[in-house]
């Protein structure tokens, strides 16, 4: 089937179907924000007919039924429905209409993007003079007609008036398409002189001419395409450059049956408000999660149907089912997925992460919040909420969320909850999970998923503060400015000649307070240890049970012996995530104290 159709149409047509309403703008297109300079350069190769590349416009139908506006500075007839709507050459298209068409001043920008007013005209002295470029004689002024200098006190050029153009010499470009009008005029102002009307002619038949002749090449998209095409299409033609997310294009369809999405989203990031986890998960997300929902949703309720396993609709949350999602399933499906996310959002503070600078993968959120949902009061139990956070660790640790993660949501749904309530087979997500202990090697900055893993699981039930004693938990992470920081210091390593690839890793770091770093300083744990059984009024013993809360052995860490501690550690670090993923990882030499680095990562400087 073919897509579109190509041809040409004349800019004079093509405005006038602006000025009618039958070409209008999908309600996801921008703003018009083309600059003075730019409208110019536009109507010079209008006038010298050079090319001003391809205008694509889509055919409206039920297919792509979309909110529209008019072109800014059309009027917006009632009642009329679009036929086009277009997908590229809205700048272009907007400012030859304000320009030629509105007879109203154009409100654009100058080079320094200050806002500005100004109507346009053609110096037909200039434009005659086969030594002067077309293009200079093509200007712009302000909203009075006037050019001044000497602070406005003098008056260079005042077109305020009709006869005032007439006696200039000079052409509004707003007049172009009622020439026939304006050259009466003139020729009634000049009292029908015959070298004015000669060369009145000469200027309408080098530069009027042009315009009334001028064919626009069109791509005209049919009716028939999908959403997903006309988005694909969007994205790649806009010369703005300028992407279109899958929110932006439903806000448009489901505006055209009266529903407004961006209203609904605001409500929703104002419930999400209250969960700091959830600080940035996207408009997006929500309908990716929802299409998940709904597509799981119509799968089961086929296979109740006695639907033949292989006509069983797929489970999908690929871009193109999310573009052909229903505003009734969307309606349907979008509370239980934002309770469905606010409930992971209190189940993952409870495994210690607390914010969304700390958790994970973002992305990890969509299939569960859709999870949770099709779990409902099951998840309450504490068997699910076990199982639920053994995939999610599996898929931390395994690293499996990073991209192209359309296809594991989709299997993600129907294995969990086939393995929560129905004790099913381990989700492929678990089966895929594996941690190598070299990787420990090159954990250095939160740009890793397994990094902030690792960061939850070491503020276990009894992870305390080194110098409050107090336990870290939701309310102490804020109120004590809570951290990953360094056990042996950054100072001391580097005064002991400790490569930062083997002290700034994970290994390495540890939560603590803002005041218990400051106070640990760049002394040797040996010294810091001391001073600090000081200030806290603690005995040695006290100490040795608050480090070890912190997967730290006390013997080693107190003869600074930087080394043994990283072998002892990284043992302690492993057995945590397999406690966590439920899967043995396989030791081998990687784990010794002159490993090496794996791969590299971004390092970043703030963390002490």
């Amino acid at each position: 089937m073919e897509t579109f159709d190509s041809t040409k149409k004349g800019l004079s047509e093509l405005l006038n179907d602006i000025s009618k309403g039958k070409i209008q703008l999908p309600d996801f297109q921008r703003g018009w924000v083309w600059d003075d300079n730019r409208i110019k350069g536009l109507l010079a190769s209008v006038i010298k007919s050079y090319p001003i590349s391809v205008v694509t416009l889509l055919e409206t139908g039920d297919n792509v039924s979309f909110k529209t506006k008019p072109v800014e500075g059309a009027p917006a007839p009632e009642g009329i429905k679009p036929e086009y709507l277009i997908l590229d050459g809205q700048q272009r298209l907007t400012s030859l209409y304000q320009a030629i068409v509105t007879n109203k001043v154009v409100k654009t920008r100058n080079a320094k993007g200050y806002e500005i007013l100004r109507w346009y005209y053609i110096d037909m002295r200039k434009a005659m003079d086969p030594n002067v470029d077309l293009e200079e004689a093509i200007f712009s002024i302000n909203e009075n007609k006037l050019i001044t200098t000497n602070l406005g006190r003098d008056i260079v050029l005042d077109l305020s008036t009709q006869e005032k153009e007439f006696e200039n010499l000079m052409y509004p470009v707003c007049m172009i398409d009622e020439y026939s009008e304006w050259r009466w005029r003139f020729e009634k102002y000049w009292d029908y002189n015959p070298e004015k009307i000669k060369f009145l002619s000469e200027f309408e038949r080098y530069v009027i001419n042009n315009y009334s002749h001028y064919d626009v090449p069109v791509i005209a998209m049919k009716k028939e395409n999908s959403k997903e095409a006309v988005c694909q299409v969007f994205e790649k033609v806009n010369t703005g450059g300028v992407s279109l997310t899958v929110f932006e294009l439903l806000t448009a369809t489901y505006a055209a049956s009266g529903f407004d999405l961006k209203h609904d989203w605001e409500a929703i990031k104002n419930k999400f408000s209250k969960a700091k986890v959830l600080k940035l998960t996207s408009n997006t997300d929500i309908i990716q999660a929802v299409t998940l929902l709904s597509t799981y949703m119509k799968r089961v309720e086929a296979q109740q149907n006695g639907v033949d396993s292989e006509k069983l609709p797929a489970v999908s949350a690929k871009r193109k089912n999310m573009l052909e999602l229903k505003v009734d399933d969307y309606e349907q499906y979008r509370d239980m997925i934002a309770d469905g996310f606010m409930t992971a959002a209190k189940i993952l503070v409870d495994n210690h992460i607390f914010s969304a600078r700390d958790l994970p993968y973002t992305s990890q959120l969509i299939p569960m919040s859709a999870i949770i949902a099709v779990l409902g009061d099951n998840i309450n139990n504490l068997g699910t909420k076990k199982k639920l956070m053994r995939w999610f660790w599996c898929g931390v640790f395994g690293e499996l969320y990073g991209s192209a993660n359309e296809t594991r949501y989709a299997l993600d749904i129907q294995q969990v909850i086939d393995w929560v309530l129905n004790n099913g087979s381990e989700p492929q997500t678990i089966y895929d999970a594996i941690f190598s202990p070299s990787r420990l090697n090159t954990l250095r900055s939160r740009n890793s998923a397994a990094y902030k893993g690792i960061y939850a699981l070491l503020m276990d039930e009894n992870t305390k503060d080194w110098l409050s004693g107090s336990k870290i938990d939701n309310m102490t992470y804020f109120d004590e400015s809570i951290d990953i920081h360094h056990i042996f210091p950054k100072h001391w390593c580097e005064g002991n000649h400790i490569p930062r690839d083997d002290y700034d890793t994970i290994v390495n770091k540890t939560p603590l307070s803002k005041g218990t770093n400051i106070f640990v300083g760049g002394e040797a744990p040996s010294k810091y240890l001391v001073r600090l059984e000081k200030r806290a009024e603690a005995s040695t013993d006290e100490i040795n049970d608050l480090l070890c809360t912190h997967l730290i052995n006390p013997k080693v860490i107190r003869t600074d012996d930087f080394y043994a501690f990283v072998a002892d550690r990284k043992e302690q670090i492993l057995k945590r995530i397999e406690q966590a993923t439920g899967k043995t990882i396989v030791r081998d030499a990687t784990i010794n104290s002159d490993e090496g680095v794996f791969a590299e990562e971004v390092i970043s400087d703030e963390e002490d």
